[in-house]
């Protein structure tokens, strides 16, 4: 009995040791900041004043209002499609051809990963200099129309500038999840199909493909949240401009509650950018667990 009482206590305790701190954490910086955020979006605080009055649903109801926000949104919704399948297309070939005994293929996968390792803020302002500067320096002395101004005056160059930062960070980071789905592949079916008289591309789209879903699943993941979420570039490349025409959902939300201080709305608008975001997330990993499985 003594020892059958020890169990149960002995494992209360690995949870307490092991599950408590990560729970802890989890509770304090996730659920106890949502909470408190949709408790700001059912008041009207300008993040001022001590009183939070009770609006009910008039925040949302000002959501569905702004024209502006969902002038954003639209925005981010056609920068998040390129950038994902962009970075992907990207990733995906670039790890195709460093697992196929390339010289020097770890240097190249090095040098591609490192874009990912600098800040949000200081490639911004990298970039600003390359296409303000350089860019229009080569321009002129090349005699090149398309780089004789800067692409960041331009309203419909400044959005093609911001996806080709995301691509230029993103897709190192990508390539070496790839790298992992390409070196956990099977040999022995790979050799099979080539013996069979299978082409590289017929085993490219018959074997590889469906074999690396688990790698486009996370893939896909990971750019589409950090896509919606952009902020840092958006703010350091751009600022959202010219003319308001790169501003993005992330920084118009963060614009309407700190500067505009309109908390309360604002808290609504990211409510809603969250839910929009976790529906989408969803449905793709569902699709692709589903493919995974037909495969």
């Amino acid at each position: 009995m003594g020892t059958m009482g020890r169990k149960p206590m002995d494992k209360l305790k690995n949870l307490v040791i092991f599950a408590l701190p990560g729970i802890s954490i989890f509770l304090l910086v996730v659920m106890v900041p949502f909470i408190y955020g949709f408790y700001l979006t059912l008041t009207d605080w300008n993040g001022v004043k001590q009183v939070k009055n009770i609006v009910g649903a008039a925040n949302y109801i000002e959501v569905f209002k702004d024209i502006e926000f969902w002038t954003s949104m639209g925005l981010t919704l056609k920068y998040v499609l390129f950038s994902v399948v962009l970075v992907n297309v990207v990733a995906f070939m670039l790890a195709y051809i460093l697992t196929n005994g390339v010289k020097a293929q770890n240097f190249f996968r090095t040098g591609f990963f490192t874009p990912n390792l600098i800040g949000g803020v200081v490639l911004g302002f990298i970039w600003q200099f390359i296409f303000s500067r350089v860019l229009v320096d080569i321009g002129e002395s090349t005699g090149w129309g398309i780089f004789s101004a800067s692409w960041l005056s331009n309203p419909d160059k400044a959005f093609w500038s911001l996806v080709i930062v995301t691509v230029w960070q993103l897709s190192g980071y990508m390539m070496l999840i790839y790298i992992a789905g390409f070196t956990g592949l099977s040999t022995d079916v790979l050799e099979a199909s080539s013996i069979d008289g299978a082409t590289g591309f017929q085993k490219l789209k018959s074997i590889i493909m469906p074999l690396m879903v688990p790698s486009f699943v996370v893939c896909l993941f990971l750019t589409l949240s950090r896509a919606f979420m952009v902020y840092d570039v958006n703010l350091t490349l751009t600022g959202g401009e010219p003319y308001g025409s790169t501003r993005l959902v992330a920084m118009h939300v963060y614009e309407k509650a700190f500067t505009a201080r309109n908390y309360g709305v604002g808290q609504a608008e990211a409510l809603f950018l969250f839910l929009l975001v976790a529906i989408i997330s969803g449905i793709q990993i569902y699709i692709g667990k589903k493919k995974e499985v037909e495969a």
